[in-house]
């Protein structure tokens, strides 16, 4: 039997080494590195599910300059966030704190795209009849059986299986709920380790560009903010998109934190309250005052004459 040899991860930046360190030599965190097994060059090269087998290099003048074509939703902030829409083959990172409303957010999209394409919703957290009850109530008529037919629901967390489930349903446009939550069998390590989120954040980014899939990731976040994981897993991604705000107060600023496909200077308002009931930004100037809580301090009442300036800081 082959011997196996293993290496310490750092859990925060990635930061690899053969022996154990109490403190990351990068990122200076303490208790980060934890020891995983390196895989075999035979593991490494293993086949892809859905990665391309044929590439071709094209004469610059010989590729297509039409613009991507993007799903329109009946909705207002969120596509404008994204730039116009969604475009179909690439991929979506989502953060936020939680309870912030990520995966109440992506559901109603699914439910929005659902009545014109095939959509697949994987999660890893929650249960197939906790996310039918909060689909009905978040579906306009509110009634028991929604007429999203093209709406399928999975609680999976093996990443080969979700790709089985792909095969199977051939959606149009895929959730994950969470990534930190898939894993592969292939790596020793835990789910939500460095290892595992940027293996399965790759091996996703190869099935959205080989298959024309749109792929939105739900990340978690550390308590700094940032997105748990490693920081390629931003650089995997074609968008990054954070949804921030105070849980006890009346609304959520989704922002734009990384586009390939449109700006970064968009704000999308949304408040929470039976469903995600859309709030124009361009609106906000007729508010009396707008409350915010920074660094702790006291709440600041901002009046009518401040709002733009407010506006500007989330731009």
């Amino acid at each position: 039997m082959a011997k196996l040899h293993t290496q310490y991860v750092c859990q925060e930046c990635g930061r690899a080494s053969i022996r154990p360190l109490g403190r990351c030599p990068s990122c200076g965190g303490w208790d980060t590195m934890v020891e995983e097994v390196i895989m075999s060059p035979q593991e490494k090269h293993t086949k892809i599910l859905f990665s391309p087998t044929n590439s071709k290099p094209l004469k610059l003048n010989e590729i297509s300059s039409d613009s991507e074509e993007r799903w329109l939703l009946d909705m207002t902030e969120f596509p404008r966030v994204l730039g116009g829409g969604i475009v179909p083959g690439s991929i979506v990172l989502l953060g936020g704190d939680p309870g912030i409303g990520k995966s109440t957010l992506m559901l109603q999209v699914a439910l929005k795209i659902a009545d014109n394409r095939s959509v697949l919703y994987v999660s890893g957290e929650e249960s197939a009849r906790q996310i039918k009850m909060r689909a009905q109530r978040l579906s306009d008529t509110g009634k028991k059986n929604i007429s999203a037919q093209n709406l399928s629901l999975v609680t999976e967390t093996n990443l080969d299986s979700i790709f089985s489930h792909v095969e199977q349903v051939k959606p149009a446009l895929l959730i994950i709920d969470s990534i930190q939550t898939v894993y592969i069998d292939a790596l020793s390590s835990s789910s939500g380790s460095v290892s595992q989120v940027r293996e399965c954040a790759s091996r996703l980014r190869e099935l959205a560009k080989s298959t024309g899939i749109a792929v939105f990731l739900i990340g978690h976040v550390t308590k700094e903010g940032m997105i748990a994981g490693p920081r390629v897993l931003e650089h995997i991604v074609d968008t990054v998109l954070h949804l921030e705000g105070d849980r006890f107060q009346s609304y959520r600023l989704l922002r734009s934190m990384k586009n390939r496909f449109g700006p970064t200077s968009e704000v999308g308002v949304f408040e929470p309250f039976s469903n995600f009931i859309q709030f124009y930004s361009h609106n906000l100037t007729n508010m009396v005052s707008i409350k915010c809580v920074e660094n702790d301090h006291a709440v600041h009442s901002i009046d009518k004459f401040w709002t733009e300036s407010f506006l500007q800081r989330f731009h």
